[in-house]
């Protein structure tokens, strides 16, 4: 089976929406449908980020203790033995671009009808719940000749994936000024809406940039909903014009993935932070490389540090996912952080709250800790400490409102080597002797 398609967990239930919106949540064993209410989940044995093993039980979509390992029963639920495991809070994905996702082998022109939108989009979201995103925020393209067709198609695609990961909508317009950027308003507004959370797009791109911001602003000032644009940074004017217009909007502002900012002079570079930062303006990076939605001039990583220095909250995020914008873009939030830790100069756990912690705050998720009463949404890897799983983060057991919804097995070996026998190398996956 290719390690590149998603594979549903073998545990899962599926079953219709309930009355909350949410689908049905299934025990790991159980066969039948049931609620996160009904069920609870033993994870023995994890390891902490503080060095401690511990055990957790989950129930109700969130985390109802944490104790010494061995000493919370398993009760009825099911229970998942974590010795060998980091738990962490579950990544999210604040950047992708799910309607143009693994279109980069695409033969002639992309597809955008709605049923091949939903598809990629599906299985984007899935490939990043894999890797351990238990939250997605898609940037989708409205306007031109394809209109709300792949909006409604995204759409669709997060309602079928209820109870396995939560997955948003960016409505990006391209034109919101002019005589072309009336029809890009009114269709905005249809986008707010059908169902978009929030508002996206590029000033960068539309002839008047600052009637493009006065647009999308007010539009989330009527409607009460985040604002998430695409911007290069190169420009200071334009980025202290944004901070100044942006500057206490609720529930706030993102930009990303700010490339440009590297490549301007440091004093003017960090006199730009520190207008976002008194703006409370975010910045999404995009580590992994960029997305096609920019006329790039340059592939460069916003200056996280610089940016945290300044007192602006930076998360990471994956961006193209083997589309036009990055043909080999993998989504994987784990390899996000760990670029910034081997080149952005992040500590390790730094780098992880980016794409955890930090990511979670951009898209206006409650915060997680290991801790009783907070959201089960957690990340299990092999492995014993934060830089070890970044640089070698194969196997992984992704829990989302309380239960396992994904799992990635991996299996080293090495063919007649006495050698790594006798150093005793790690055999990821495995436990019992081999042949």
């Amino acid at each position: 089976m290719s390690d590149s398609q998603p594979q549903p967990p073998s545990h899962s239930a599926r079953g219709r929406p309930s009355g909350n919106g949410h689908g049905p949540e299934g025990a790991p064993g159980n066969q039948g449908p049931v609620t996160p209410e009904s069920t609870t989940l033993l994870l023995a044995g994890a390891r902490l980020t503080d060095g401690r093993t511990v055990d957790v039980r989950l129930g109700g979509g969130r985390i109802q203790a944490v104790g010494e390992a061995g000493s919370l029963p398993a009760a009825a639920g099911a229970r998942v033995d974590l010795s060998g495991w980091l738990l962490l809070p579950a990544p999210a994905e604040p950047h992708s671009h799910g309607d143009t996702a693994l279109t980069a082998d695409s033969e002639g022109p992309v597809s955008y009808m709605p049923d091949e939108v939903q598809r990629r989009a599906t299985e984007a979201a899935l490939l990043q719940l894999g890797h351990g995103a238990t939250a997605v925020r898609s940037h989708v393209r409205i306007g031109d000749v394809h209109g709300l067709g792949p909006l409604e198609a995204v759409l669709q695609a997060r309602r079928s994936l209820r109870g396995l990961t939560d997955l948003t909508a960016v409505a990006v317009p391209r034109l919101l000024t002019g005589v072309a950027g009336a029809d890009g308003l009114a269709m905005l507004r249809d986008a707010l809406k059908m169902g978009a959370s929030v508002i996206g797009g590029c000033p960068d791109l539309d002839p008047d940039p600052t009637g493009f911001l006065e647009a999308v602003l007010e539009l989330a000032g009527e409607h009460g909903c985040p604002v998430d644009l695409h911007t290069d940074g190169d420009d200071p004017t334009r980025l202290s014009r944004l901070a100044t217009m942006a500057a206490g909007l609720r529930p706030g502002v993102s930009i990303g993935p700010c490339g440009g900012l590297s490549r301007l002079p440091l004093d003017v570079a960090t006199r730009a932070a520190d207008r976002l930062a008194s703006a409370g303006v975010r910045v999404t990076c995009l580590p992994q490389g960029d997305c096609a939605a920019l006329e790039r001039r340059g592939l460069r990583t916003a200056p996280v540090r610089l940016l945290r220095a300044a007192g602006v909250r930076v998360a990471a995020g994956s961006g193209a996912l083997r589309d036009a914008g990055n043909p080999v873009g993998r989504g994987d939030p784990l390899e996000a952080a760990y670029l910034l830790a081997s080149q952005g100069g992040l500590r390790a756990i730094e780098a992880y709250h980016s794409v955890s912690t930090d990511a979670r705050e951009a898209m206006g998720l409650p915060e997680v800790r290991v801790e009783a009463g907070f959201p089960a949404e957690l990340l299990a890897v092999r492995g014993e400490r934060i830089a070890s799983v970044l640089s070698l983060a194969y196997s992984r057991i992704v829990i989302h409102r309380g239960r396992v919804v994904a799992r990635t097995s991996a299996v080293r070996e090495y063919c007649d080597s006495a050698v790594a026998v006798a150093l005793d190398l790690p055999r990821q996956g495995r436990t019992e002797p081999g042949p």
